[in-house]
């Protein structure tokens, strides 16, 4: 019997805005990952699965990598309270640079 999942997992408004900057193909093996990656144990540090160094934009707290040569980033936020992540932003790393909505982040 599969696991229920622990974590509800929102969105904010502006991740729309953020996928349109990547390419379509890419949409649902994002949305697969973050499925995958934050419905249980969110706050558990992997390889791809860290604490971003503060402070950071977009006011998150985690970030995972995925995808061809890890070139893409969720950044969000954990509330145990209510058990939910909020998903704050996506970008795509392009070389050293990364974008999220079409906009180059500075870290």
């Amino acid at each position: 019997m599969a696991q229920e999942k622990r974590f509800r997992i929102v969105y904010h408004s502006r991740i729309k805005g953020h996928l349109d900057a990547i390419e379509r193909k890419y949409h649902s093996l994002i949305r697969q990952q973050i499925d995958t990656q934050l419905s249980d144990e969110p706050e558990v540090q992997t390889r791809n699965r860290k604490p971003v160094i503060q402070p950071f934009p977009f006011e998150a707290t985690w970030e995972i990598r995925f995808g061809p040569q890890n070139c893409f980033r969720v950044f969000y936020e954990v509330e145990r309270a209510n058990n939910t992540v909020s998903v704050l932003a996506i970008g795509e790393k392009k070389g050293n640079r990364l974008f999220v909505g079409g906009e180059e982040i500075m870290l």
